[in-house]
């Protein structure tokens, strides 16, 4: 098994759900973060004063895969995340030694 974590622009969320959904992925946790890569932040005005925003909201999924679905997933997720702008995001994949299922005590693939 295989975890997926995609920090990706928060517009695309709804599109990039979709997108898992069509290739039969329907778990998954979503949380707002905020952060930097190359993009490193941008400049705003209030009340006449310029400020640097250094953290920019992001949302960050987290999937578990089999390995199987590991590349139509990473696929669904750059296809509808990518805007070909710079701060479209990252995606990190590592191994899942073992899962379970807290109110069942399944383990492995069924516990997904």
């Amino acid at each position: 098994m295989k975890k997926i974590e995609a920090i990706i622009k928060p517009f695309k969320m709804d599109d990039v759900r979709e997108a898992l959904a069509g290739v039969n992925i329907n778990g998954m946790t979503v949380s707002e973060v905020r952060g930097f890569g190359r993009q490193k932040g941008h400049t705003e005005l209030y009340r006449g004063a310029e400020y640097m925003v250094d953290f920019l909201p992001k949302v960050k999924l987290e999937i578990v895969v089999a390995e199987e679905d590991l590349q139509r997933c990473i696929d669904a997720i750059i296809e509808t995340a990518q805007t070909g702008k710079i701060g479209d995001g990252k995606i990190f994949v590592t191994d899942i030694e073992r899962v379970i299922r807290i109110r069942t005590g399944e383990e492995g693939q069924s516990a997904i």
